[in-house]
């Protein structure tokens, strides 16, 4: 196949550019102006700019023919978004909207146009009880992130029905690994404690611990997406979740344990959200059923990979 992804800049990104390379795909990747693109990839891929939110900019990167799009580039940071929930919705629903549109006009007659599949997010789901979620149940956000990658959900079917683009949608749950911000919960929890194992601290400022959440391995994630594009459904939702909840104080004490530090994590108000959600595990068997996909990669070794990355 020949694939177009948006955001490949980014930290899923490129994991996902090495993901489609090894299945022997030929890919175009987007950056944003600016953005440091991998070294390895120069020669290898074909590297476009993108800036979501102009639309001349768009229309040069959707050009030529694609078999698949894999649409990344997005606001990601829930913390980023609370910031600025307008620049979200830009980014996030707007930004999608630009794309997919582009990409629908740029369909010709003979040609049903590429599989298109839209990254959300399992955040969409908002708070739904103590069960695994399935893609059933209705979608309730409950943070300006989610919202907008809801709107963004929104804007890609709108222009399936209206166009024929054919459309799948990726809801996938709380993933890390090397290379992740620390606006992120794990590599966030992972830099405060080597720099309490390093200042001698016996305490760490923290959120709130006891959200229960389906943490993934990025490198899985990858190629949960690489499956959708060659046997997903265009039309249908699909999770991306390992299926195994963790509460966010023994992924804590986990990584703690891993770093070699003995501390005591002290709730910090300004870490906590306004609206958190207290239990997000989902069941991804329909994506099973359809590509065969299974997580690899199980959560001690997740754990340990990032905490290696980090002192590297």
């Amino acid at each position: 196949m020949r694939v177009l992804v948006t955001g490949a800049d980014g930290f899923v990104g490129r994991y996902v550019l090495s993901a489609l390379r090894a299945a022997g795909h030929d890919v175009v990747a987007c950056h944003r102006s600016g953005a440091k693109i991998p070294s390895w990839s120069v020669g290898s891929i074909e590297w476009r700019p993108l800036e979501l939110g102009e639309a001349a900019s768009v229309a040069q990167a959707a050009a030529g023919g694609f078999d698949g799009v894999l649409h990344l580039a997005a606001l990601s940071s829930g913390s980023a978004a609370r910031r600025d929930p307008g620049l979200a919705w830009d980014v996030n629903a707007a930004g999608t909207a630009r794309v997919v549109e582009a990409l629908a006009q740029g369909r010709s007659k003979e040609s049903p146009g590429p599989v298109v599949v839209v990254v959300s997010s399992g955040e969409v789901y908002g708070s739904t009880g103590r069960q695994p979620i399935d893609e059933a149940m209705p979608a309730r956000p409950v943070s300006p992130y989610a919202a907008s990658k809801l709107g963004a959900e929104e804007a890609a079917r709108e222009t399936a029905r209206r166009t024929g683009l054919r459309v799948i949608i990726a809801r996938p749950f709380a993933h890390t690994g090397a290379g992740q911000l620390p606006d992120f919960v794990a590599p966030a929890f992972a830099r405060r404690l080597r720099a309490a194992r390093a200042a001698g601290e016996r305490t760490v400022s923290t959120g709130n611990l006891e959200p229960v959440r389906d943490f993934l391995d990025v490198r899985d994630v990858a190629r949960a997406y690489a499956g959708l594009l060659v046997s997903g459904v265009p039309g249908e939702t699909y999770n991306i979740a390992r299926g195994e909840g963790v509460t966010l104080r023994d992924l804590f004490n986990r990584l703690a344990a891993l770093i070699g530090v003995e501390v005591e994590p002290v709730p910090d108000p300004a870490l906590v959200r306004t609206a958190d959600i207290p239990y997000l595990v989902g069941n991804a068997a329909k994506l099973a059923a359809a590509t065969g996909w299974s997580p690899q990669i199980p959560l001690d070794q997740m754990l340990r990979d990032l905490t290696h990355a980090e002192t590297d």
